[in-house]
């Protein structure tokens, strides 16, 4: 208070380690809903579909507290560091200081504190860099899962099909699905639909740095909609597994379906192709892809023909069932070829892609 008082006794601390920001401000924001309150929120982070997901209007934070506006009996619970709120406009609100209650965030004053502190931000980066589990991220699930052992190889295929798709469909407009079918994935989608956006954002953003954190951000600036949904149980299909991951262009004939087997993802099927068996989908490796009549005999002879004009090496092949009178056929090649120009006047289409 600013009588200079501080009466101990009177008040009982609590220690809000462990409790951070954006959960904290969600909880409140459920609780006072059940009286029947109104609720708006401001987050830098926070996309307001997300926001709205929990029951909080998106609002600037002019918006949110404007004292002149307020009722006598307001009251301003402030959870946040200096900043968010105009200091000197709250205090001639107040008037005086004996109707605050303070409860000062010291941000690691004591030598003692920011040792530890400092230890473990050491500590977690040494796990980040050995690829275990990461910690202390904040609003950045997708990020933390991508370290979890369960997860880490389904976060590399969600960048493999995202990388996939934008070689495929060049620069997608329109709705971009995101789909998680198995029991294991159910909540998974939270960070595998970011991986993949940030997949396809990375050439087509004006942005230097597309990541984990920020594709919800830069979605809209790419003229994109993502959707996110879940099927707990199997397709039912011999040889389908019972985990999945699957991206599609609404609208369009582009869908990419994935699995991981043990800890390698694969490439399942393209728009109902389906691959046995399925396509490793390794990082490091540049993969040919193009789909042709089922019933040409020449068709590979040909293929391998403008591989060795182009100076490549072919090493490894696969096709697809036959789907449509049509088959798919992947060529892991040595590196990514110069132009496609000569492949697609002997194929219904083709692209190729690094990872």
């Amino acid at each position: 208070p600013k009588e200079g008082k501080r009466e101990t006794k009177k008040y009982k601390e609590n220690e809000l380690n462990a409790k951070t920001l954006g959960r904290t401000g969600r909880e409140v924001a459920t609780q006072v809903q059940s009286f029947g309150m109104k609720t708006i929120g401001y987050d830098p982070i926070i996309s307001p579909e997300v926001l709205a997901s929990f029951g909080v209007s998106a609002a600037a934070p002019e918006e949110i507290c404007n004292f002149a506006q307020c009722k006598k009996w307001v009251r301003v619970v402030n959870c946040a560091r200096g900043g968010i709120v105009d200091e000197g406009a709250l205090l001639r609100a107040l008037g005086r200081a004996s109707n605050v209650i303070s409860c000062p965030h010291l941000g690691a004053g004591t030598k003692k504190v920011q040792s530890r502190c400092g230890e473990e931000i050491a500590v977690q980066f040494v796990d980040m860099m050995k690829g275990k589990c990461l910690t202390g991220a904040l609003n950045a699930q997708a990020l933390t899962s991508a370290f979890s052992p369960h997860t880490k190889p389904w976060i590399g295929l969600a960048e493999a099909l995202g990388t996939l798709m934008r070689a495929w469909a060049g620069s997608p407009k329109g709705t971009i699905q995101v789909i998680t079918q198995g029991t294991s994935l159910k909540n998974a989608g939270n960070c595998l639909s970011p991986t993949v956006i940030a997949s396809l954002l990375k050439e087509a953003s004006k942005q230097a740095d597309v990541n984990l954190v920020n594709p919800k951000l830069l979605v809209k600036e790419a003229g994109l909609n993502v959707t996110t949904s879940h099927s707990p149980g199997a397709p039912g299909e011999e040889g389908f597994g019972e985990c999945l991951l699957a991206v599609a262009l609404a609208g369009a004939a582009y869908q990419a379906v994935g699995l991981v087997q043990g800890t390698t993802p694969v490439l399942q099927g393209l728009s109902g192709a389906v691959f046995r068996p399925e396509v490793p989908l390794r990082g490091g490796l540049s993969l040919l892809l193009f789909r042709t009549q089922a019933s040409d005999p020449a068709m590979l002879p040909t293929m391998t023909g403008l591989l060795a004009e182009a100076g490549m090496q072919l090493l490894s092949y696969q096709t697809s069932l036959v789907s449509d009178g049509e088959t798919w056929h992947v060529m892991g090649i040595s590196s990514l070829l110069p132009s496609l120009e000569a492949w697609k006047q002997h194929v219904t289409e083709a692209f190729h892609f690094h990872f």
